[in-house]
């Protein structure tokens, strides 16, 4: 290896460790605080770098801020793609994405968290992301494509918007995480408990394989 190469590798490792530590302490600040609450000081402590770092990095705290709303994108896309969907019977495969979403939000809090201050404000932070659009695209396709698959197998019923059916899917879950202490609060039960959180998965697995399922398969009530 000539000795620029070498020279190079190291200094590139030692760049992106020290962007990935950067992003590991923001993520923890944002996710506490956000946007507002965070500091560039404590993010720089947290993550044992000078802070001139974050603006060599980042530009400045929005930019990192952006960077954090792209990684946890990132990472929910590649877990769905992990599910290998695809391979699966059309309703199987639904139902495994509709159980995914809702564990996703009950193992990673700190998402839930993240997106609802991105929300207040205005989402324009993913605005200025490069690569949201690009990752969030994909699991609109599979499930249009799961949908079509349904529908010959005359499983699903026609007519389906891909886009409104993911939107019904993430936002029963998203919903009850978001506001689950509030509902708990209002309604007098413990939403947060684990019985709780299993029945309220088991529900909407439930409702959404109903709303999406062939109508004439569909049992009339007595």
């Amino acid at each position: 290896m000539p000795d620029a190469e070498k020279t190079r590798r190291p200094r590139r490792d030692t760049n992106e460790t020290t962007r990935q530590k950067l992003l590991a302490a923001a993520r923890e600040a944002f996710m506490a605080g956000g946007l507002e609450g965070a500091r560039v000081d404590d993010i720089a402590l947290r993550a044992g770098i000078n802070k001139q770092l974050v603006y060599h990095y980042f530009g400045n705290k929005d930019g990192l801020y952006t960077a954090v709303l792209e990684q946890v994108y990132h990472e929910i896309r590649e877990q769905e793609a992990a599910l290998q969907l695809g391979s699966l019977p059309a309703e199987e495969a639904m139902r495994k994405l509709v159980e995914f979403s809702f564990d996703y939000l009950r193992e990673t809090p700190g998402f839930v968290r993240i997106l609802v201050d991105e929300n207040i404000h205005y989402g324009r932070h993913l605005g200025d992301a490069k690569t949201v659009q690009a990752v969030n695209k994909p699991i609109i396709d599979l499930i249009e494509q799961t949908l079509d698959r349904g529908v010959a197998d005359g499983v699903f019923r026609r007519g389906l918007d891909p886009l409104h059916v993911y939107l019904s899917i993430a936002g029963m879950s998203f919903f009850y995480f978001a506001n689950i202490h509030t509902l708990g609060f209002a309604f007098s039960r413990p939403l947060d408990s684990k019985a709780a959180m299993d029945e309220r998965r088991a529900h909407i697995v439930d409702f959404a394989l109903n709303a999406i399922r062939n109508r004439s398969l569909v049992a009339p009530s007595p």
